[in-house]
């Protein structure tokens, strides 16, 4: 059962094969076009893709070159929907816009690619909304604690007119336009194997553990708030870090710890919800704002399309992740309602130590808490929350 569970979770070795070598000889946009086509190592196939795509190029008026750090074939386990957001421009554009594909961390990744979006080194890239916030900090509030952290919340929240105008407006002054975001769920606190034999249920049960953070200031007092010892750790030495005891927990979603190979070496994954763990498509503004008002148009509504589609996909791609992390032995945990209430008590954005925070980022304490109101409004667009 294993062997078998290890070849539907990855690429076979022929399949990375025929992936390298057509991406040598036709190009990452058309070896991920025949791997969502299904007509990878099919030479005919691929040869019909390879000239299909450019067709399409040299049809188009525009080429828009969206860069990710993932491979092809990771929305199973976690929401990128690159081809999908590639197709999606070219219909609804009517082929006026080429989507050049640029994915497997090719062009870079994270706060990278943010900064040659800005720059107009490329049109467009996927990355976290905190590799996004150096960039566009406004952003970086819900990175608050316990307030939009579940999915319908950052849903209604990113969708409302107050946060188009008071976030996306500064984020507009940065360079950037915004494609879509996406919610990818919230952040958990996962703790690595051998340090508790139960999974965390409350506060105090990380009270001075090390727990990894990232370069944000905001997450590392949320842990400290919460009695934890904060320990920023680079993500490429964060795996290591857990296994010879230099931090103890860390706090990425579900897809993000498995797509990330954290299934032999977290024990517990506790789902509090803490702060969305979401992504999001942005686009140099100087190059959008260069296009015709119908090509622009058909960006923005095959943004939406994906959009949509990612949130349908995120329950499938969560039981994915929990499905292969439950059979390496992981346990996760759902706190009880008189539980959250502590975790929200003892960090929650609702604390005056955070005051100073919301009036850096959004200008006010009343602008935050419109943001709030929002967060908790229905949007009338569902999404799932594990």
């Amino acid at each position: 059962m294993t062997d078998l569970r290890t070849k539907m979770d990855a690429p076979s070795s022929e399949d990375r094969r025929n992936f390298l070598r057509l991406t040598g000889t036709a190009g990452f946009t058309v070896a991920v076009a025949a791997m969502g086509g299904g007509t990878l190592g099919v030479g005919p196939a691929e040869a019909q893709t390879g000239v299909e795509e450019a067709e399409r190029e040299a049809a188009a008026e525009h080429v828009m070159t969206i860069a990710t750090a993932y491979r092809p074939g990771t929305t199973r386990t976690f929401p990128v929907m690159q081809l999908h957001l590639k197709e999606n421009i070219q219909n609804a554009t009517r082929g006026k816009v080429y989507v050049k594909l640029e994915p497997n961390g090719s062009l870079g990744a994270g706060a990278e690619l943010a900064e040659k979006v800005q720059n107009g080194t490329i049109q467009a890239a996927q990355h976290s909304m905190a590799n996004f916030a150096p960039f566009a900090s406004a952003v970086d509030v819900i990175n608050l604690p316990f307030w939009c952290g579940a999915n319908q919340r950052f849903v209604n929240l990113v969708t409302s007119d107050i946060w188009k105008s008071e976030v996306d407006a500064r984020v507009a002054k940065s360079g950037f336009k915004v494609l879509l975001y996406q919610p990818v769920d919230p952040r958990t606190v996962s703790v690595r194997r051998g340090l508790r034999d139960e999974p965390v249920k409350i506060p105090e049960d990380i009270r001075g553990i090390k727990f990894r953070v990232p370069g944000s200031k905001i997450l590392a007092q949320t842990y400290s708030l919460l009695g934890a010892n904060p320990t920023p750790i680079a993500w490429g030495e964060t795996p290591s870090a857990l296994r010879q005891g230099v931090a103890d927990a860390l706090d990425p979603n579900t897809m993000g710890l498995n797509l990330f190979g954290f299934k032999d070496i977290v024990s517990h994954v506790t789902l509090t919800r803490t702060v969305p763990d979401g992504g999001v498509y942005s686009c140099n503004g100087d190059w959008f704002d260069s296009l015709d008002s119908d090509t622009q148009e058909g960006i923005e509504w095959g943004a939406r399309i994906t959009f949509l589609q990612n949130l349908s996909q995120i329950p499938a791609s969560r039981n994915f992740a929990m499905n292969e992390m439950s059979a390496a032995g992981v346990e996760f945990y759902a706190p009880t309602e008189d539980e959250m209430a502590q975790w929200v008590d003892a960090a929650g954005a609702q604390r005056p130590e955070w005051d100073d925070m919301k009036k850096e980022l959004v200008g006010s304490i009343d602008t935050f808490e419109k943001l709030r109101e929002a967060a908790e409004t229905d949007s009338g667009l569902y999404v799932h929350d594990a």
